[in-house]
């Protein structure tokens, strides 16, 4: 659980892969962006199956959180492709452009993602 909030478990993510649940994507993300991940941002994944995966890139050190915080860009994508994302395989772009990803905000921001995904 995330405050009181349950922690989603998340539709197969592929063939015969493991399903990841919110606090797996928490996890990877948060060894991602490390102590200092240079996005010098604020970042929230709004899940289109439920559940919230906010980065704070401004603070020092970093915070990955399940918190629904304001954020500069808020990126909107279903768990399936962004455990795609994760894994590289799916560009960022090629997700935008194909309609997968939604973002609201600021879209420099969203640019810098490319950090986070090994861009």
């Amino acid at each position: 659980m995330v405050g009181n909030t349950p922690i989603p478990q998340f539709a197969q993510q592929g063939k015969g892969e493991q399903r990841m649940s919110l606090e797996d994507f928490t996890n990877t993300v948060r060894e991602k962006v490390g102590e200092d991940s240079g996005l010098d941002a604020t970042i929230k994944f709004a899940f289109t199956d439920g559940g919230i995966l906010f980065i704070d890139g401004k603070s020092t050190p970093n915070r990955v959180s399940n918190e629904d915080e304001d954020a500069q860009c808020t990126v909107k994508v279903s768990s399936e492709d962004f455990g795609k994302l994760l894994r590289r395989e799916l560009d960022p772009m090629t997700a935008f452009m194909g309609g997968k990803i939604k973002i609201e905000g600021d879209m420099g921001v969203a640019m810098k993602l490319g950090r986070l995904f090994g861009g």
